[in-house]
């Protein structure tokens, strides 16, 4: 790690200790230790195994569609290389926006394959993930109105997943009506880019606009093939859909395990919208991820979920989602890394 990345990413996880810290101030640590403390092992481990189930769904989603782009990898090197992905997810600001440019070169340095067809394929799963996030968001949404009624909180959660439902459907819509338009503006902004880092930055070269159309060209094309192909699609969704109810059957565990059990539907509901913190300058969201959940599980008129419980199994469950795919993913990196330099 370069070292004005490793400073980027030092102060983004101080700011997330500093989100957490406040989060724990208004809740207490006393009960929250208390909550901890008493939780069944048995069932954290479910929570962990889950969330390695988690991170095999979504590779096997990564594995259907570089199948698609004619890139043969095993179940196993995909779950490794989406493991990786997401360790560079949690450590970089911004998450995907930050970790996919680096995902994209572990891509292509496992698989051997263009850098574009890395981002292409990496930029696809995380699109194909966005449907049935917000697709059992709105059907816990739907589950969960029938039986209570809903808060300001949550008419303003509610009212967030539908406006981005519709925001970022208009805008892959827009963008596949005029991929030829969209095509050359990113060639130019890329070629201007280029062109002023190139001046000020002596080790970066401007590799001329032939390159930068040829690569952005790769990249479009790339995106077109799994675009464009139904059966890729549907499996990719089904891989990502079972990751999501893995990923929510966590905080359900969560809850199990302390001992204050909630409806699967309230999960459905409140995990999506999490989700949406990860966009936040802060590591995998780290601070802003928990700091929404507990808002949304404290909002809901849940008997027996107070701002300790909340926390509580929040903290069980991230404490997987986050730090499972940093053991993983840190020792593929590492490899990968080390690889790369005794072969240069």
């Amino acid at each position: 790690m370069e070292t004005d990345q490793l400073k980027t990413t030092l102060v983004g996880f101080v700011a997330a200790i500093a989100v957490l810290a406040v989060l724990l101030y208004f809740v207490g640590v006393g009960d929250l230790l208390r909550y901890l403390r008493d939780a069944e092992l048995s069932t954290v481990g479910l929570v962990v195994v889950v969330t390695v189930g988690w991170l095999f769904a979504w590779g096997m989603a990564l594995h259907t569609v570089l199948d698609v782009l004619g890139t043969a990898v095993s179940p196993l090197k995909t779950f490794l290389v989406f493991a990786g992905a997401t360790f560079n997810n949690n450590v970089t600001p911004f998450g995907q926006a930050g970790g996919e440019p680096v995902t994209a070169l572990l891509i292509s340095e496992v698989t051997d394959t263009e850098y574009g067809t890395g981002l292409a394929a990496i930029a696809s799963v995380d699109t194909l993930n966005f449907v049935p996030s917000i697709t059992l968001a709105l059907l816990g949404m739907g589950y969960f109105a029938t039986g209570t009624t809903f808060n300001t909180r949550l008419e303003s959660a509610a009212i967030v997943v539908v406006g981005l439902t519709v925001a970022v459907v208009g805008a892959l819509v827009f963008a596949w009506r005029n991929h030829e338009r969209v095509e050359a503006a990113v060639v130019t902004a890329a070629a201007r880019l280029f062109r002023v880092v190139g001046t000020y930055v002596p080790r970066l070269s401007d590799p001329g606009r032939a390159a930068i159309e040829r690569r952005v060209g790769h990249f479009f094309e790339a995106i077109e093939r799994v675009a464009t192909n139904p059966r890729g699609l549907a499996l990719a969704l089904g891989f990502s859909a079972l990751g999501w109810f893995l990923q929510m059957s966590g905080l359900w565990l969560a809850f199990q395990a302390i001992g204050e059990p909630v409806s699967l539907a309230v999960v459905m509901f409140v995990v999506p919208i999490g989700a949406i913190a990860g966009m936040t300058p802060l590591p995998g969201g780290a601070g802003g991820i928990e700091a929404v959940l507990v808002f949304l599980l404290v909002a809901a008129p849940l008997p027996g979920v107070t701002e300790s419980v909340a926390l509580a199994a929040v903290v069980i469950y991230r404490g997987a989602v986050f730090w499972v795919p940093i053991a993983i993913g840190g020792v593929v990196m590492g490899t990968v890394g080390a690889g790369a330099r005794a072969g240069a």
